[in-house]
């Protein structure tokens, strides 16, 4: 490995990442668990009730409505998965942990007292 390529590996590791990426990742998984199985995309679709078009274009594009992915989740075993995504709450800092359990239980956001609405940066 040269040093570019390093390089360009240690800046691909800090760049956000990319939503359309993570879509196509969740699709390979997908397809992956999918043929592990031994189910084809028809069997997929007949036990789920999503279309098989829907179920073709989530696995090759990575596109799907939310209530077809939890269909699929459904019918694949993997609800809890799913279910548990945002489940827990993830912090950096323990002032980030502090304003977690600050507003545990609230229903709504309020902006902090410092932010103005229409103040610039």
């Amino acid at each position: 490995m040269s040093d570019s390529d390093n390089m360009l590996s240690v800046l691909y590791s800090h760049m956000p990442p990319d939503a359309d990426d993570v879509a196509r990742k969740m699709a390979e998984n997908f397809r992956k668990r999918r043929v592990e199985r031994g189910l084809t995309r028809e069997a997929v679709a007949e036990k789920s009730g999503v279309a098989l078009a829907n179920i073709t274009r989530f696995e090759q594009k990575g596109l799907i409505s939310l209530k077809n992915l939890i269909l699929l989740a459904i019918a694949t075993d993997y609800l809890k998965d799913l279910s548990d995504l945002f489940s827990t709450p993830r912090y950096s800092t323990m002032a980030e942990l502090e304003l977690i359990r600050k507003n545990t239980g609230k229903k709504k956001a309020y902006p902090t007292k410092n932010h103005k609405p229409n103040e610039k940066n």
